[in-house]
């Protein structure tokens, strides 16, 4: 029997999971920093709420947030990001990076929820603490923008990072119960869709894979390669999520991915949602669906589209840096260990 080279690779090196991996990223040679799990969140616990990038406009999104938060049993402390307005931003490069730094100084403080996405987090990962960060382990949490921050700092300090909402998003049952299970509760959960016909999930390439969790916005991951802040992409689940992309746009940028060798090197694949991802000339353009099946066709991995990851009201919270298991035909993702410490 014929063993596949990148399945038996897979195996090996989750099996290896302690001995420290080779990294080679942008040209730079050096070991990837050891998982570190923070603690779990509890009721009772102090959390803060930042915003990293874009500047905040509706206040009353900050107390509707505030409240959310409260009612799950949390003590909230909200930064003067919130308040501050520097162009686009929620103040400086420096004032934003400082908030960040001071919030996972502060022992009181056990989570970081982020308000809001748009742009900004890139620029501020040259002046955050990562010597600070790892010795103050604690969840960080947001998506869209907020990817540059998940990415970089798991990449820079070993910290698993989690993907999940922020303050603006929508807050309804699916999507709190997804975050306590995984941030609360610390279950090994087994992720799926919301059981209706349009979040089914769709097979590009069925099977299924062991690997660990990394990704993020596409748009956003993309505009970070040749970085130092990405991880070695060799026996990743690389999911991803995108919105108001056009489906020649999406083509370009997984191309990009092809062509740095970051589909040649991950175990499986996910595609959450693609909100308005749609061509303004239908009749002249392939479907966002027909992009992804033509760049999944020559890759011997597992991979599926649909996933509750987006700019959607329902959302999942996925850790990255943590083992997980891809099962394309059933569109499902399966964590292989507890994302939080006790």
């Amino acid at each position: 029997m014929q063993i596949d080279r990148r399945r038996f690779l897979t195996t090996t090196t989750l099996g290896l999971a302690g001995v420290p991996l080779l990294r080679i990223n942008s040209g730079a040679v050096g070991t990837e920093p050891e998982i570190l799990k923070p603690p779990a969140l509890k009721a009772g616990d102090m959390v803060a709420i930042s915003s990293p990038a874009g500047a905040v406009w509706d206040p009353k999104q900050v107390e509707s947030f505030v409240e959310i938060l409260k009612n799950l049993g949390f003590r909230v402390r909200t930064g003067q990001t919130l308040k501050e307005k520097y162009g686009y931003f929620a103040g400086t490069d420096e004032q934003r990076a400082k908030e960040l730094n001071a919030f996972f100084e502060d022992p009181e403080i056990k989570g970081i929820f982020c308000m809001k996405g748009g742009w900004g987090c890139a620029r501020i990962l040259p002046l955050l603490d990562y010597k600070l960060i790892r010795t103050n382990p604690k969840i960080i949490i947001g998506f869209s923008d907020i990817t540059s921050l998940l990415l970089g700092i798991q990449s820079k300090t070993g910290l698993v990072t989690f993907h999940g909402p922020v303050g603006n998003s929508g807050w309804n049952d699916f999507t709190v119960d997804y975050l306590k299970r995984v941030l609360m509760n610390k279950e090994r959960v087994k992720y799926s869709g919301t059981g209706k016909e349009e979040d089914k999930p769709l097979v590009l390439r069925k099977g299924i894979a062991n690997g660990v969790l990394a990704g993020g916005n596409l748009s956003v991951l993309v505009s970070m390669m040749g970085t130092a802040y990405l991880p070695d992409w060799e026996n990743k689940i690389l999911f991803l999520e995108d919105t108001g992309e056009e489906p020649y746009k999406i083509d370009r940028m997984l191309t990009q991915l092809k062509l740095c060798g970051v589909m040649d090197k991950i175990s499986a694949f996910v595609f959450g949602k693609c909100v308005k991802c749609l061509a303004e000339e239908p009749v002249k353009a392939f479907t966002f669906q027909q992009v992804l099946e033509q760049q999944m066709a020559p890759l011997n991995i597992p991979a599926f589209s649909g996933a509750m990851i987006g700019h959607i009201e329902n959302k999942l919270t996925i850790p990255l840096g943590i083992k997980a298991q891809v099962d394309a035909e059933r569109g499902t993702i399966t964590l292989l260990e507890q994302a939080v410490s006790a």
